[in-house]
């Protein structure tokens, strides 16, 4: 779940603000053991705004391309998108990954306080290299839970968007997904006893889980479990008072449209999209089907659903 590039710099030649500037240059901010890594891509003509785009789970990359899943550069392509829209961005690798593996011993030890912290750390040096006022935040997946989780406490950020973000707290969201499947049903009880253990933030020993459940409750990110399973996103999305842009695919198979209706629900301010076609990686699906779906988390040559990149936009430039 938790596991421990930069692209060669182009001239934009289409504005002449930035004609002898690098569309992309690397960007880096304080880590615990050493920097964190990251790549700025600059705004066509005048920067109307600035983004911090925060990867989701496992070995995503600052990119949006995962080992385990595929090369979607769902991340390259909305900064690409975005900077035509006036929007710059920063795009990074998470701690213990990638540019940022020398940040930290253990990948795999870390939490989401952990993360807030670097978020912390990415605002702040953006806003001292770059000069932006505030910085927005835009979260996939597990990063729209790590930009909940640093709304109200890290200073500077403009708003949120959350693009597929979970909205039921994580010890929810895997008992769901065990009693989805009739073939757990003898995993059941051990499974149920273990989320209800680390939600209480308590460690389960591998003795005390079936063989198929060892993976899922690695002892190696139980620490980042019982940080995840504290926290419900609903409460903290009602707490915050940024503007807040949540995201959602309608042929998402991780992330299902209710999780965006439970989050517009605990904050009516909020503003909801959902694009029907979308899948958990932005990209459209032709059909229902489960292999598209996957076939589509690999395809690095297919854009961006159409409607991604403008309902961000204008979301962030028309400050609702």
């Amino acid at each position: 779940m938790k596991f421990a590039l930069l692209t060669a710099c182009a001239m934009v030649l289409a504005a002449p603000a930035f004609a002898n500037t690098p569309a992309e240059t690397p960007i880096s901010a304080p880590g615990p053991d050493a920097p964190l890594s990251g790549t700025l891509r600059e705004a066509l003509g005048k920067r109307a705004a600035m983004a911090l785009i925060i990867p989701g789970s496992g070995p995503t990359d600052r990119d949006g391309n995962n080992p385990l899943i595929g090369k979607a550069g769902t991340y390259r392509l909305l900064a690409e998108g975005l900077a035509a829209q006036g929007i710059a961005s920063v795009r990074i690798d998470k701690r213990g990954m990638f540019g940022s593996r020398a940040a930290v011993a253990d990948p795999n030890a870390v939490t989401i306080p952990d993360y807030v912290s670097d978020i912390a750390s990415w605002v702040s040096a953006i806003r001292t290299q770059t000069g932006a006022p505030c910085v927005w935040l835009i979260g996939h997946s597990e990063g729209g839970l790590v930009a909940l989780a640093s709304a109200e406490t890290v200073e500077g950020v403009c708003g949120l968007v959350l693009l597929a973000a979970g909205g039921k707290p994580f010890g929810e969201v895997i008992r769901l997904q065990l009693r989805a499947n009739p073939a757990n049903a003898p995993l059941l009880e051990a499974g149920e006893r273990a989320i209800d253990e680390l939600t209480a933030g308590r460690r389960v020993a591998p003795e005390a889980l079936p063989g198929p459940l060892v993976q899922v409750f690695n002892p190696a990110v139980q620490g980042y479990l019982i940080s995840a399973m504290a926290i419900d996103p609903a409460k903290l999305a009602a707490e915050t008072t940024l503007q807040m842009l949540i995201l959602q695919g309608g042929r998402d198979i991780q992330v299902p449209t209710e999780d965006g209706e439970r989050l517009k629900a605990a904050q009516p301010q909020a503003t909801l999209v959902t694009l029907p076609t979308a899948n958990h990686v932005l990209k459209d699906v032709a059909s229902d089907s489960m292999a598209d779906n996957i076939a589509v988390y690999r395809a690095s040559n297919l854009p961006l659903s159409e409607g991604v990149v403008p309902a961000i936009a204008s979301f962030m430039l028309s400050g609702k």
